[in-house]
């Protein structure tokens, strides 16, 4: 086994803050000058990234990476899960496909793929100092206790201690860690090296009296009370995340259709960053308004989501909104929803062969396939207002679109992609805003559209934008936590 050090951050529930505490101590210990690296074995979300040599893994586990000044490596996510119902997911192993399972057939599956997991923890393993692990929902969830892969089960097998989360701020905190200390086996006790609240808003000496008697009753250290860091970090790993973030009044409007399969939102935080531009997800055509701009996102169901925008209302109110000139967005999914017709001839997405007429907004029709399109690239805009924003994306799709109008952008490759028609523009290209010139672009062509002056500081990439915040929120939970003792329990182990 190798010598690296591990140390595992698991969990009470989903939304503990698992992935942002591992992104903390992935940083903190690249700070310290050790090579590190993340880890999660299993991850189940809507939003994923493409590797550099064309791999599909986890945008966690990519923030996770950043945060140790690492590249994302499909390694760091052996396993992906991308729910495309309520009972079933695409399984993508090592990123690649592996098949469409229920989720009674993946728990029959999976313990096959534990080699497989461990094989890629190894290899990471021996090229780095540290892996940090992460979790997946909770340990105490007995029912799924038999062949686990991805909570003690792994800890177990390469020997990592623990670190339990529990979220204070959604209350119940001592009972969250009591009781899952008290559901785990005497051997999956006996990893645990200590327990953290997380997400601590309040007087510090108030909450000391709880801390005690929790040490006293789980026989377990509290190795720190993380406060409630305003950070703005990425923090995707759930099936359902919440997209009801309040934000400070902006003059600008950017209205993204909550489709029931929304993927990838993540595209648009940098939008939420511009200083002039406030993004909001709307669900019924009653709250959608009159935005300045209207974007319909990635989703894992194109046709399914597409039937849902038509029956909801949304499909009618976002052509009003189109003919009456208001910009209209659609990336990946959406672009494909934006189109004249969607060709299923194999029942590739949903479930048997047939045709779905689109929004007719574009001159495009969309044809599915079994394969995937999965590549980064990069991208110069050619539409209109927005020419010569330099993009820096990545696409993931299984359909291929045939375009009869103008491209959107053109690739250093030099193939066009997406199209564009008046004020309304479809890309398959995620990431489009990341690299803050598009950003600008758009928001001074809405801020002219609108009477105002628009920002003109000086566009900052995302990714800049994210290495600030993650070294504020390793700086918050460095202060927070007993890092000596987390030192001490790693060398121990």
């Amino acid at each position: 086994m190798s010598r690296a050090k591990r140390i595992m951050v698991q969990g009470t529930m989903s939304g503990a803050g698992k992935s942002l505490l591992c992104a903390a101590l992935c940083r903190i210990f690249a700070q310290d000058g050790y090579r590190v690296a993340p880890f999660k074995s299993q991850n189940m979300a809507l939003n994923s990234y493409v590797t550099r040599d064309g791999l599909e893994m986890g945008r966690a586990q990519v923030v996770q990476a950043q945060a140790a000044w690492a590249e994302p490596d499909v390694r760091m996510n052996p396993v992906l899960l991308k729910p495309s119902s309520d009972t079933g997911s695409q399984v993508i192993v090592m990123g690649e496909i592996r098949g469409q399972m229920s989720a009674a057939e993946y728990f029959r599956y999976k313990k096959q793929l534990f080699p497989e997991v461990l094989a890629a923890y190894d290899s990471l393993a021996a090229e780095n100092d540290i892996i940090v692990i992460e979790g997946a929902g909770s340990p105490a969830e007995i029912n799924l206790r038999e062949d686990d892969i991805v909570n003690m089960g792994l800890a177990l097998r390469v020997n990592a201690p623990v670190l339990l989360a529990g979220d204070i701020d959604r209350g119940g905190v001592f009972a969250q860690l009591y009781g899952t200390v008290a559901l785990l086996q005497p051997q999956e006790q006996n990893q645990i090296a200590g327990l953290i609240i997380n997400k601590f808003r309040g007087d510090l000496d108030i909450l000391r009296p709880g801390l005690a008697m929790l040490e006293e009753k789980t026989g377990k250290p509290v190795l720190g009370v993380v406060p409630y860091l305003k950070v703005d970090v990425d923090d995707e790993d759930s099936l359902a995340p919440c997209l009801t973030r309040e934000t400070a009044h902006k003059p600008l409007d950017a209205a993204v259709v909550r489709l029931p399969r929304i993927s990838n939102f993540t595209d648009f935080t940098p939008l939420e960053e511009h200083p002039q531009i406030g993004v909001r997800y709307v669900d019924d055509p009653q709250k959608l308004g009159s935005p300045d701009l209207v974007i319909l996102p990635g989703t894992k169901s194109t046709v399914g989501d597409l039937l849902w925008l038509r029956q909801s209302g949304l499909e009618a109110a976002v052509l009003k909104l189109a003919a009456a000139g208001v910009p209209v967005l659609g990336v990946c999914g959406g672009y494909q929803m934006l189109g004249e017709v969607i060709h299923d001839r194999s029942g590739v997405e949903y479930g048997k062969p047939g045709s779905v007429r689109g929004l007719g907004l574009l001159p495009v029709e969309t044809t599915f396939l079994r394969s995937k399109s999965r590549t980064r690239v990069e991208a110069r805009v050619l539409a209109g207002p927005l020419a010569g924003a330099r993009l820096d994306g990545y696409e993931i799709h299984m359909g291929t679109t045939q375009v009869r109008g103008a491209p959107f952008c053109v690739l250093e490759s030099g193939q066009e992609d997406g199209c564009a028609q008046g004020n309304v523009w479809g890309t398959y290209l995620h990431g489009l805003f990341d690299s803050g010139e598009l950003t600008q672009k758009l928001a001074a062509l809405l801020c002219a559209r609108k009477g105002l002056e628009p920002d003109t500081a000086q566009a900052v990439s995302h990714a800049a934008y994210q290495q600030t915040q993650l070294d504020l929120l390793a700086q918050g939970v460095r202060e927070a936590l007993d890092m000596e003792q987390i030192y001490r329990v790693m060398e121990e182990q």
